[in-house]
């Protein structure tokens, strides 16, 4: 199953995707007068039961709206974590000319850098240096702390697409990388939320476009670190909730990999297309 987040005037309503555009869950639900869960935080605190709720109103004749006529918002809006996992593709590492990581490396952003599929991007004045980064993220689904790696796939929800853009020169004005990875709407995700039975996050390809031409593309099963181990080692660390995201890297092919005088940085007007196999298109423009 595949959920969505969309705009109906002020409010955020949650949408299934079907074959005819997307359901507006709160008025299939009225109609029908079914109690289901009505927000994405809602089906996941649900787990299975709310999924399979949902799904039952997928088997009715239940009107859709084509997707060109919603707005969408980030398929999660209130995670209490976003935390990102750097230089974890085998040709990312090679591109930046580094050693193999012995752990995985950690960086967080905020929600302030949340954005959806199809929002314009406002590329902030005080850097230059903008560059992307196609994305799998977890969505965590249930209370994580101590996981072993053989059982912390079962703690996922679902995976959505992301694109972690960056501030280079913000980046690395200090050693510390946050300032130039939490800018506001430098976490796009979405378009769909995929619920975890639909794929095998190990072995998905992904591919960035910028202005129509291949930037990246790679499977994720060249990671270092797969799901199942980030998610283990942060659970040792820290206690994951439900709702938090997780960036798992990003492969060979960003700006920063480029010589320096091949280097030509996003700017206004770019647009940016993340796609991960089974999932969907992430699409967003500069500004």
């Amino acid at each position: 199953m595949k959920l969505v987040n969309f705009k109906v005037d002020d409010q955020i309503r949650l949408g299934i995707k079907s074959d005819c555009g997307v359901i507006d869950v709160k008025e299939a639900a009225a109609a029908y007068s079914v109690k289901v869960p009505e927000t994405i935080e809602q089906v996941i605190a649900t787990g299975k039961k709310g999924q399979a709720q949902l799904a039952e109103l997928l088997k009715r004749n239940v009107q859709s709206i084509a997707e060109e006529h919603i707005t969408f918002a980030p398929c999660v809006t209130r995670p209490e974590k976003i935390i990102c996992v750097g230089l974890n593709y085998i040709s990312h590492r090679d591109e930046c000319d580094i050693e193999v990581p012995e752990a995985p490396v950690l960086f967080s952003k905020f929600n302030n850098a949340l954005a959806a599929h199809q929002e314009t991007i406002s590329l902030p004045q005080a850097a230059v240096k903008f560059d992307y980064e196609a994305e799998l993220v977890i969505v965590i689904g249930k209370q994580a702390v101590n996981v072993p790696v053989k059982e912390a796939l079962s703690y996922v929800f679902g995976y959505t697409v992301g694109n972690d853009l960056s501030a280079r020169d913000l980046q690395f004005r200090t050693g510390q990388w946050l300032l130039g990875k939490t800018c506001d709407q430098f976490a796009p995700i979405g378009p769909y939320l995929a619920t975890a039975d639909e794929l095998d996050p190990q072995n998905l390809d992904i591919s960035c476009k910028v202005n129509g031409t291949v930037r990246q593309s790679a499977n994720t099963r060249d990671m270092i670190f797969d799901c199942a181990t980030i998610i283990s080692y942060l659970s040792k660390h820290m206690t994951l909730k439900p709702g938090d995201l997780i960036f798992s890297g990003t492969p060979g092919g960003v700006i920063l990999g480029y010589p320096e005088d091949k280097q030509h940085w996003l700017t206004s007007g770019d647009k940016i297309s993340v796609t991960i196999e089974k999932i969907g298109t992430l699409e967003n423009t500069l500004a």
